[in-house]
Parts: structure tokens; C-alpha cells; sequence
């Protein structure tokens, strides 16, 4: 996503390059505008406009602050995860302790959420090798026929 021109995000969300640029200059986008963000960064359009309480938004946030939220945002639902995981695991490993210790079955549940936090991590980290931002470049470019 970084590194794209003016023109480049224009084509893509289907913007004129004056609202690109009126947007990074701190005009606040429509809720039409943000759609368009919302599809062309892969983010949820309530990401994007949500007020949280401890960090409210107001109408006079740029894009690549809202992009930056998304992404925090993102990170904290990551950490949200691990933290219900490492509950229910802790919780599953001692009701199973107690109640059939010489039979670990608690692993199973634990290797297979494991399994889905470390695909989560990945995501949200961007260091799945294959669908990362430069994997996204290479196929919008690929798609238009040129290099971005």
C-alpha cells in the first residue's frame, strides 16, 4: 500500500486524483469516499469510522490515519484472541487435570486454536510470505496490466 501515487489510488478507488489528494491533506472523506478506502486497503468500513472510547475519531481524520488505526485495531483483536485463548486453554488444562490427568486431551483443543492464533498472528503481522502487501501489489498490477 505504501508508495502508491496519487494516480495509482485514484484508479484504484475510483476517486479523481484532486479528492486523493484533498483527502491526504486532511479533507474529511464522505462515507462514500470511505467505502471506497475501506475496499481498496481490505478493511472493514467500521474500522475505518468506529469511535472507540478510549481514542475517539472525529470528522477530521485523514486517511493514512485511519489507515494506521485499522491496523492498530487490528493488532489489539490479535492480542484479543491470545488472551481468550490462553484463557479457555489454562482453563480446559485444569479441568482436565482434575478430572482425567493421565489423559492429556486438553491438547487437542489447544493445538488446533494454536493452529488458528499463529495463522492470526501471521495475517495481522504481514509475514504470510505468499499474501502479503507485496503479494497484493504484484496482483493489482497484474490486473491493470502495468507496474504500480
Amino acid at each position: 500500500m505504501a508508495g502508491w501515487s496519487h494516480e495509482q489510488l485514484a484508479e484504484l478507488s475510483g476517486f479523481s486524483v484532486r479528492t486523493v489528494q484533498r483527502i491526504e491533506r486532511g479533507q474529511t472523506p464522505n462515507i462514500k469516499s470511505l467505502n471506497a478506502l475501506a475496499a481498496v486497503f481490505d478493511v472493514e468500513l467500521s474500522r475505518l469510522k468506529e469511535p472507540e472510547t478510549d481514542m475517539p475519531l472525529t470528522n477530521d481524520i485523514r486517511a493514512d490515519e485511519a489507515l494506521a488505526l485499522a491496523h492498530v485495531r487490528n493488532i489489539k483483536a490479535f492480542y484479543m484472541h491470545l488472551g481468550q485463548y490462553v484463557l479457555v486453554i489454562a482453563g480446559l488444562a485444569i479441568l482436565n487435570l482434575a478430572t482425567l490427568p493421565h489423559y492429556l486431551w486438553f491438547l487437542w483443543p489447544a493445538g488446533g486454536w494454536g493452529l488458528g492464533i499463529l495463522a492470526h498472528g501471521l495475517r495481522v503481522y504481514d509475514r504470510i510470505p505468499f499474501l502479503n502487501a507485496d503479494w497484493e501489489r504484484r496482483e493489482v498490477e497484474k490486473h491493470l496490466g502495468r507496474r504500480l
